[in-house]
């Protein structure tokens, strides 16, 4: 399955982009706002993550994010502990190419996904997490449709100071009555 977007396409992940993922997961820069753990990994413990947690778990689909016009992975997304009975995942998103940042791309890879999860899979939720501190991951959040639900105070650590983790969910039925419309198209390969 590919997604396609006015500036993005989005391509089924594949253990073959471990290495590309490895230079994503080694950036501290890039990992800082999405990954609880800054730590360096070898590109064996990134095999293995790769193949057994994002490609071997049959609760998840993940997708490497493409820039359109170079045709240049750009980041993954992913929908994780889907839930096929009560309808639900948890949806994750890192650009890890730095030079894409604060351009429109995660809010394009993001209404892809959301697409994806609520009109084919049929999902009824879809639910995030986000540190507190990740102010412009919180805002497009919001315009995307996703509520304030709670937050694990203080419970994680960064630079010296307790920060909270945010959760936030959106509903099927709420997402389609105010989606932003970014010119998608699902393609069967």
């Amino acid at each position: 399955m590919i997604f396609q977007s006015p500036k993005i396409v989005m391509r089924k992940m594949t253990a073959n982009d471990a290495e590309l993922y490895h230079v994503w997961r080694n950036d501290t820069e890039v990992m800082q706002s999405t990954s609880p753990f800054l730590d360096l990994y070898h590109m064996e413990e990134t095999r293995d993550f790769v193949n057994h947690v994002i490609l071997g778990s049959h609760a998840s689909k993940s997708y490497i994010i493409l820039d359109k016009k170079s045709n240049t992975p750009i980041g993954i997304t992913s929908l994780v502990n889907i839930d096929f009975k009560n309808r639900n995942a948890e949806c994750i998103i890192d650009i890890g190419e730095k030079s894409h940042w604060g351009k429109g791309f995660g809010t394009e890879a993001m209404t892809l996904l959301l697409d994806y999860a609520f009109h084919e899979m049929n999902l009824h939720r879809v639910a995030l997490r986000v540190f507190s501190f990740n102010k412009q991951a919180i805002t497009l959040y919001e315009k995307l449709g996703f509520k304030h639900e709670g937050a694990s105070r203080q419970s994680m650590f960064r630079g010296g100071v307790w920060h909270d983790i945010i959760y936030m969910g959106l509903l099927q039925n709420e997402y389609i009555e105010r989606k932003p419309h970014v010119g998608v198209s699902f393609k069967t390969q």
